[in-house]
């Protein structure tokens, strides 16, 4: 264990060292009520609506390029800044010398209250740095992809996106990174963050960042009621909104070996191996280049920011029953790898789970990765997501349905549900139901009458119980349409953006 030391980063051209702050303050409240970088808004102190919007920079595998992110400072705590950089509005440009992301908001009329708009030039500067590095241009589905975690309360989404466009015809005007590389790499010399200071409420609070997995597990293991913080995007809100008290607390995200996506032979079938601290977009786009059929689930899952602070290994250890990685990783068979100390064991991701927010974890144990295997031949995979709000929203219901077929015939089907019950889990009888089967309208509609028994799903504020088991029935349905034998229906048809363009044709 390190002595304790400042919480260090890069901000506003220099390097920048804490103390005495709770290990609790938000980056939000630091650039507000220390640094006095008020350009940053508070909307919702919880993840949503993208006021909040900053740039966080951390150096490549090679430490020779800086990889820049756009996250809400709102529930990313101050210690998970050290050894990274903090770029914010303020470093954008000013009123004499706008950057191109500002005057094309400024010529599009993308600011009508101007409360959100620090957030959305953020978010806009991060997609103008990632295409400006390729040499690409997104077109305007892509920018509203991109910004769906920015929320705009004068509805000026129009104009935003108009901006989003003409950035890009400025001549190219992108952040100097050599200064935040050299910068970077003279943090990477400190030791791993040991940090000590008050909480909130005046206890002694500690966080430790360990950066190998040995010192990790170490660790872990001599603290096992400390606080596991990945990506703070659930934690950050128990804080905020609950006013929680951790305790001493753990980050996982300077951990290495946690951070590796890779293809791995495991009973003797190729498999995708997640470390738990891999963030949740870098997990999203590996599980979709397996599967294009998730990309849609991948693209509704939360918003970029959340994507990008969150990790696969906290969504999957937090354990809600509404969460959105576990019926996909679920249906598509994945095991979960649990570590403590030296010792490692595996177990199916639908075991995992016990009750409602309970889950096989043992003391000082911790999720070392998920196991997610290729899908075999013969496969049919989709995933839907039904909610209040088509961006940015939990769900109401999450069904991600597999089945593997032989001449026509279910050979293995496996119907994971969030939202239906008190933890994530397959529909057994509307399995059973359909295996052994041809996949036909009848195995469909005996499945989606089977869901009865699987599930007795609650009403609560996203949904009643009726619409749940109703709509949970009419995604099998629609799971059979996309992929029965003759003319299997596109799953774009469904879309909503395909219903909305059909609408402007007939008008």
């Amino acid at each position: 264990m390190t002595d304790p030391r400042p919480i260090r980063f890069f901000h506003q051209g220099r390097l920048q060292s804490v103390t005495g702050l709770p290990p609790t303050t938000t980056v939000l409240q630091y650039l507000r009520e220390h640094a006095r970088c008020a350009g940053t808004k508070e909307g919702c102190a919880e993840g949503d609506c993208g006021a909040c919007t900053v740039l966080v920079g951390e150096l490549d595998a090679d430490g020779k390029a800086v990889e820049l992110r756009n996250v809400n400072a709102c529930i990313q705590f101050l210690p998970m800044l050290d050894g990274k950089a903090l770029l914010t509005v303020e470093d954008l440009g000013d009123s004499a010398d706008l950057n191109p992301v500002q005057q094309a908001l400024v010529d599009c009329h993308g600011s009508q209250c101007g409360f959100c708009t620090p957030g959305f030039a953020m978010t806009m500067q991060a997609v103008y740095e990632r295409h400006q590095a390729c040499g690409t241009r997104p077109g305007r589905q892509a920018l509203a992809d991109d910004l769906s975690g920015n929320l705009c309360r004068c509805t000026g989404y129009r104009p935003i996106l108009d901006a989003g466009e003409r950035m890009f015809d400025a001549p190219a005007r992108a952040i100097d990174r050599a200064p935040i590389v050299e910068a970077l790499r003279v943090l990477a010399e400190d030791p791993p963050l040991h940090y000590e200071a008050p909480s909130r409420a005046g206890s002694p609070q500690r966080v430790f960042a360990p950066r190998s997995i040995d010192e990790f597990a170490a660790l872990r293991e001599s603290m096992p009621q400390a606080r596991l913080v990945a990506g703070a995007t659930d934690v950050g809100l128990w804080v905020n909104k609950q006013q929680r008290e951790l305790g001493d607390v753990i980050l996982t995200g300077r951990v290495e070996e946690l951070r590796h996506i890779d293809t791995v032979t495991v009973q003797e079938s190729t498999t995708l191996r997640i470390g738990a601290a891999v963030p949740l977009e870098d997990a999203w786009s590996a599980l979709t280049a397996r599967v294009p059929a998730l990309r849609e689930l991948w693209l509704r899952f939360a918003s970029p920011p959340v994507r990008h602070a969150g990790t696969l290994g906290g969504n999957i250890a937090n354990g809600s029953p509404i969460g959105d990685g576990a019926p996909a990783l679920i249906a598509m068979g994945a095991r979960i790898v649990l570590r403590r100390g030296a010792t490692r064991r595996s177990l199916p991701l639908e075991d995992f789970y016990l009750d409602y927010m309970k889950n096989a974890l043992e003391p000082g144990e911790f999720v070392e990765a998920l196991e997610v295997p290729t899908p075999p031949p013969g496969t049919r995979l989709r995933g839907y997501k039904l909610a209040k709000r088509y961006d940015s929203d939990i769900s109401a219901v999450c069904a991600v349905l597999s089945l593997r077929l032989e001449d026509g015939v279910v050979r293995d089907a496996r119907f994971a549900f969030g939202g239906m019950a008190a933890i994530v889990k397959r529909a057994a009888k509307a399995e059973a139901a359909v295996t052994g089967r041809a996949w036909d309208e009848a195995a469909s509609s005996d499945a989606a009458a089977a869901l009865r028994e699987d599930f007795k799903p609650m009403t609560d504020l996203r949904a009643s119980a009726s619409y749940r088991e109703r709509t949970a029935a009419n995604l099998i349905r629609r799971f059979w349409l996309e992929t029965r034998a003759n003319a299997p229906v596109a799953a774009e048809s469904a879309s909503v953006w395909q219903a909305v363009n059909l609408q402007r044709s007939v008008a």
